[in-house]
């Protein structure tokens, strides 16, 4: 493979890696939190790329301003979700709040289908993310520069968040021991609200990225993203933030490069991820960075 060959997949795989541990950051938070995996997650990344798309095509808003009401609309479905679909189960059975996440993921998916139509849609063209940026032989779209600044800018700011506020002090008390957080006066309600609104709006601001630099939407398009993102948290090690971008990263990263190398095997790059986190589970089952937690019996 030529020099500059390689270089135009490492931009490509940054920008991928980038995206998918912009969208794990959303899964690893709630269930940092509370222990539950939002399986429709993937279902409000759709989410927000269709409101960030009728904004701008149906409203005629400003991109930055749809943006803006896209992200806000998002978060305030995810709080939503949390209140009618898991809030009302959380002293349940964990199996049953599983069931909840999964029925509410079908349910998004089948009404998108019904609101938005099956046919496929092509989001509009914004020229400061459509510019072809040259690095000498390395041609790569202005969206995949953006992309890995906004995964970075979202890790601080959710770092400040949840290690400098008072908000995070009481997001981490809850991860810790919800009862004793209750005991506390802590507002484990409105912890919850928080977390699963941040996590929302994270998941839109990826899916707005996601279908700028792959320009296609449909109302299926959050299920496999969303699958692989929540194997990249997996393997970063699930309720660690550093271990979601890492694992997001590295899903991207080998994505990309192995079929540069072995072109033969494009048609199975799906499988990679899923491969990738059978080996990484078998040598340390709590993840990268995760840490092996007791199992009370």
């Amino acid at each position: 493979m030529e020099l500059s060959t390689f270089f135009q997949q490492l931009a490509n795989a940054l920008s991928l890696g980038s995206l998918y541990a912009l969208i794990a950051i959303g899964y690893t938070m709630v269930y940092g939190i509370l222990r539950l995996i939002n399986f429709a997650h993937g279902d409000v990344f759709m989410l927000g790329a269709y409101f960030a798309f009728y904004a701008i095509s149906a409203l005629a808003m400003p991109w930055w301003i749809a943006f803006v009401v896209a992200l806000g609309l998002t978060a305030l479905f995810g709080i939503g979700l949390e209140r009618a679909a898991y809030r009302p189960l959380r002293d349940s059975p964990k199996i049953s709040v599983m069931i909840s996440a999964i029925g509410a993921s079908f349910l998004i998916q089948n009404l998108g289908v019904v609101i938005f139509g099956g046919r496929p849609k092509s989001f509009p063209s914004i020229a400061l993310f459509d510019t072809v940026v040259h690095f000498g032989p390395v041609s790569v779209l202005s969206v995949s520069l953006f992309i890995p600044v906004v995964t970075f800018l979202s890790l601080a700011g959710l770092l400040w968040i949840v290690n400098k506020t008072k908000t995070g002090l009481a997001m981490r008390a809850v991860s810790t021991d919800l009862d004793a957080a209750r005991l506390m006066a802590i507002d484990v309600n409105k912890i919850v609200s928080i977390t699963f609104g941040i996590g929302s709006l994270l998941a839109a601001l990826g899916g707005i990225m996601w279908t700028m630099r792959y320009p296609q939407l449909n109302p299926l398009m959050g299920v496999m993203p969303g699958l692989k993102c929540f194997i990249a948290a997996v393997i970063g090690g699930i309720g660690n933030i550093g271990g979601a971008v890492l694992g997001g990263f590295l899903l991207g990263m080998m994505e990309i490069l192995i079929v540069a190398f072995l072109p033969e095997l494009t048609g199975y790059r799906d499988a990679f991820a899923f491969v990738m986190l059978i080996i990484v589970l078998l040598v340390k089952p709590a993840g990268l960075l995760g840490k092996a937690q007791a199992v009370k019996v």
